[in-house]
């Protein structure tokens, strides 16, 4: 086994990574002859004397360095390379076969079995310490990519549970925020308000509502926050206290009369106390667009004021299409602004749509945006007659069949139409 012209140098492992060496040969002689000179270095070594027995060895011990003959009776080196490769476990053992197979076929035979190196019998004892100490090195190296991937795997795992946790909590926000929309139709009388609310995320910057203090008087909006996510959606919480129909007390749309007794405030009056509490809220950055109408159930008459958002559509029942609104700043943008307000009277049939601009700058797959135009091809292609949520949930089902499927839904999308049949 051993070459007679070169005797072994001693001294320890170099660096460390490998420490206890599995000697495999059919051989006692040989086996010994390797033992002591790997003992001389400072190894821990292990002996087989047949692929079988080393196998046993190796799941017990999981050696970091196989010596191993090539030719033994029974399960030959090529055979025991390859189960030893089919151990479990995370760390790598460096394998390395003893022949006098030479050609270059053997050889990548042996690599293919899992060998990671060769030696030539008889063995230059200069030779196996060289491949030796390359072996350290690649064992070195992948012990320390192991180590890497298990900091890695444990940071993913805890990555994982916060996310988990966040998650569980973003679903509890999803249902608080869905509360403050209970109801997605009311009936005022012969008319009506529906709602819709599609957030792009668990939670979004999106709010609708509606409201009324009394018999014919009926006030909704259409709100969308800037931004998105947690900080939007806290946001549309606040702004829900502020546009309650649950507490008319904490309305800033509402007006007391008395015991009881509420009246609608002027849109453009409702966004001015609305823009007040949003400026005076210091550490807050964010503004939101809005739409708010009231309408008078009795005679039609409708007040609007649009305060950055986008123009709302007056849906006439002979077909005509009609802008509303004059344009205002966003609410909580600047302080000491006034609102515009627009007004119409409504005839029994009308219709006024309220909406986000997830709408209009829906992506398409063109690549374009909507936008206003592509927007009204939608709802005059919704069928004839259709209203209320129907009307609703087919507009944004007509919006997700256009929208781009590389871009998806990338914003809030909402609105609040309100239609209106007279007294």
């Amino acid at each position: 086994m051993l070459s007679n012209d070169q005797s072994w140098s001693t001294g320890g492992p170099e660096t460390g990574s490998i420490r206890r060496v599995l000697v495999v040969d059919d051989s006692r002689l040989q086996r010994r002859i390797l033992s002591q000179s790997l003992k001389s270095w400072g190894f821990e070594v292990v002996e087989a004397e047949s692929g079988d027995e080393a196998i046993d060895v190796c799941r017990a011990l999981h050696p970091d360095l196989v010596l191993s003959d090539w030719m033994m009776p029974g399960m030959d080196g090529l055979e025991f390379c390859r189960a030893f490769r089919a151990l479990p476990g995370e760390d790598y053992g460096y394998f390395i076969l003893l022949t006098a197979k030479s050609e270059k076929v053997e050889i990548a035979r042996g690599l293919d079995a899992g060998a990671d190196d060769f030696l030539t019998k008889p063995v230059n004892p200069s030779e196996l310490r060289a491949r030796i100490s390359a072996g350290e090195r690649i064992i070195a190296m992948q012990r320390e990519l192991s180590d890497k991937n298990r900091v890695i795997r444990d940071t993913l795992d805890r990555l994982q549970a916060a996310y988990d946790s966040i998650d569980r909590d973003l679903m509890q926000a999803r249902k608080i925020q869905e509360s403050l929309v209970p109801e997605r139709v009311r009936k005022f009388g012969a008319s009506r308000v529906s709602l819709l609310l599609k957030p792009c995320g668990h939670i979004g910057g999106d709010l609708v509502g509606m409201f009324s203090p009394g018999v014919n008087q009926v006030g909704f909006y259409s709100i969308d926050v800037s931004g998105h996510g947690i900080t939007s959606a806290m946001m549309t919480a606040r702004i829900g206290g502020y546009l309650s129909g649950s507490h008319p007390d904490e309305n800033l749309a509402l007006q007391r009369r008395g015991e009881g007794q509420y009246r609608l405030r002027d849109p453009a009056e409702a966004a001015l106390l609305l823009n007040e509490r949003q400026v005076e809220d210091t550490g807050i950055d964010e503004y939101y667009t809005m739409a708010f109408a009231t309408a008078d159930l009795d005679s039609g008459q409708l007040k609007l004021v649009q305060a950055g958002h986008p123009h709302p559509l007056i849906l006439r029942r002979d077909g005509q299409v009609e802008f509303a609104g004059e344009g205002s700043v966003p609410i909580g943008l600047l302080a000491n602004v006034t609102f515009s307000q627009f007004e119409t009277s409504l005839q029994p049939g009308d219709r006024l749509l309220l909406y986000s601009d997830g709408f209009t700058e829906c992506r398409l797959r063109s690549g374009a945006m909507l936008e206003t135009a592509g927007l009204l091809e939608m709802v005059a292609g919704c069928p004839p007659g259709q209203s209320g949520p129907e009307f609703l949930d087919d507009l944004f089902w007509n919006l997700t069949q256009v929208m781009s499927p590389d871009h998806g839904m990338e914003d809030d999308v909402s609105a609040t139409l309100f239609e209106f049949n007279g007294p």
